[in-house]
């Protein structure tokens, strides 16, 4: 390669480099139109990216340098901190100050890095107590940034959508009042199948609500996208904030096929979609294989097959960010 073929090469990838580390910058504050995702020239935008595993069992990636590598090398334009609130002693109810302290190291360094980053509050019980303090504070002190997406209860399971919703209507009223604008997310009963519930009887009053669909391919059926297209066709705003190819208890073999399905789902519906997730545990949905580097930076041989697919669908679906 010769000296102007090499400067036209570094050219293009510093010019790479800087269209994706100003992600933000370009879409800017995010807002709901009907039941899409708009960004703030009111133009259709899909977010696709991964989430952390619960804080509380792998927080040692719980980093910057993780971070910059689900961004720089993944091309994820989005993340999802998962605060684990209620599962052991290290759990936010038993261990605010360092569970704060772990997911925010995610915050701060993706508004670093200039993409979107989900605050959740991973769950599978109410607890609105904790959740109107813990988003109390959340807003008072992000909400003044765009990247911010609020997730106010990850998977309700047993709780009926009547319980869910008044839930949520008080923590969103927490949230509104610290910050009016940045996207909230609600779940709904059975880990966030029972969309149809939410579409018949949706929250009112308030603005950027989205709801959340969650699905493992080796599990879920056409029966779900089916669900979920009547309640898109109702109005109904839908993002993925969680997926994955495998069986819904996170193990079993990857289906790649019934995956793809989705994915194109998702793409032709312009939906927003989060992959599960960065961990290191011996089942089919943990991205990393043990003893992965903590300070991410990863190779291909660190990684167990659902991080390597997840990996090239980020990068072919976020190419053009």
């Amino acid at each position: 390669m010769n000296f102007k073929s090499k400067i036209i090469v570094l050219f293009l990838f510093f010019s790479c480099s800087i269209v994706s580390a100003q992600l933000v910058k370009k879409h800017g504050q995010l807002s709901v139109k009907g039941t899409q995702l708009v960004d703030i020239n009111h133009n259709p935008i899909v977010l696709r990216g991964v989430s952390f595993g619960w804080h509380n069992w792998w927080g040692k990636f719980y980093n910057k340098e993780v971070v910059k590598t689900l961004h720089n090398d993944w091309n994820a334009t989005v993340l999802r901190a998962a605060m684990g609130v209620d599962a052991d002693k290290n759990c936010y109810i038993k261990s605010p100050e360092d569970s704060k302290a772990k997911i925010e190291a995610v915050i701060n360094e993706a508004i670093n890095q200039d993409i979107y980053v989900i605050i959740d509050f991973h769950s599978h019980n109410i607890h609105l107590k904790e959740a109107k303090v813990f988003f109390d504070e959340m807003s008072k002190k992000y909400g003044k940034y765009p990247h911010i997406i609020y997730e106010v209860f990850n998977e309700p399971d047993n709780e009926t959508w009547a319980e869910v919703k008044a839930y949520s209507e008080e923590v969103i009223k927490v949230i509104r009042a610290n910050d009016p604008k940045n996207i909230i997310l609600v779940g709904s009963p059975h880990w966030d199948q029972d969309v149809h519930l939410a579409a018949k009887d949706p929250i009112v009053g308030f603005d950027n609500l989205m709801y959340t669909m969650h699905f493992y391919a080796g599990t879920h059926g056409k029966w779900l996208r089916d669900r979920t297209d009547e309640a898109l066709i109702k109005g109904l705003p839908i993002f993925v904030s969680e997926s994955a190819g495998m069986e819904a208890s996170g193990d079993g073999p990857l289906n790649l096929i019934a995956w793809q399905a989705y994915v194109d789902w998702m793409e032709k519906n312009k939906i927003s979609w989060i992959t599960w997730s960065v961990s290191d545990k011996k089942e089919t949905c943990s991205f990393l294989k043990e003893n992965a580097n903590t300070s991410g930076k990863w190779k291909d041989t660190d990684l167990q097959e659902s991080g390597l697919i997840t990996g090239e669908y980020l990068r072919k679906y976020n190419a053009k960010h």
